[in-house]
């Protein structure tokens, strides 16, 4: 569901310290039934076990394979365009007790790069020729009394062309991807006592302590 910008802006998280050159593109929720204060590292997790792009929806997995191909034909993606040559990286803003908490190589073959991760919140960024993007992740109190995710979209358009591009896409993200996305990390909430149950039949990892 869309929320407006003060669902983000008035949570005590970090990343207002970080971004107050960002604008707030999109701010969205997640419901997540019977979950309590520290559970966003079983939602991220649940997340995870839910995979990503390739279990979404038809359309929404259509519109990130066009944009990928625009991407590659008109040059948008070079690596002169993105993190530490066109912009500085937001993790470079960090003091070290917040850019410790993650490896910034790690990626996960996410095209966005980690920036920080708490025990309520987490973030991630992302570069191109069109925009350098942060996506924030932030547990918060819902209407029932619980607590649901919250997604904050922030932005800083590269030039008129970034801005027009983030006009552009607006209604794909609102129509499409944002509800796939939706219905994918709440179905990965609700599906999450499964995955547990599975890890705790087989046991821990070999190795492991």
């Amino acid at each position: 569901m869309r929320l407006p910008r003060t669902a983000h802006t008035d949570q005590p998280w970090r990343i207002h310290e970080f971004t107050g050159d960002f604008l707030i593109e999109d701010v969205w929720s997640f419901r997540t039934p019977g979950a309590g204060p520290d559970d966003f590292p079983v939602m991220l997790a649940a997340m995870r076990a839910g995979g990503g792009l390739a279990t979404q929806s038809a359309p929404s997995r259509f519109l990130f394979a066009l944009r990928w191909k625009l991407g590659a034909l008109c040059g948008w993606d070079r690596p002169q365009t993105g993190l530490g040559t066109r912009v500085r990286p937001l993790r470079e803003r960090l003091p070290r007790e917040l850019s410790e908490t993650v490896d910034g190589s790690e990626s996960d073959g996410s095209p966005f790069s980690p920036v920080y991760l708490l025990h309520d919140e987490s973030a991630l960024e992302i570069a191109n020729n069109t925009v350098h993007g942060v996506m924030h992740l932030g547990w918060a109190r819902a209407a029932d009394g619980g607590n649901e995710l919250h997604m904050a979209v922030l932005v800083k358009p590269n030039g008129r062309f970034g801005r027009l591009y983030l006009a552009f896409i607006a209604p794909f993200r609102h129509l499409i991807v944002y509800p796939a996305l939706t219905r994918q990390w709440e179905r990965a909430w609700r599906e999450r006592a499964t995955t547990q149950a599975a890890t705790q039949a087989t046991g821990p990892s070999p190795g492991s302590s």
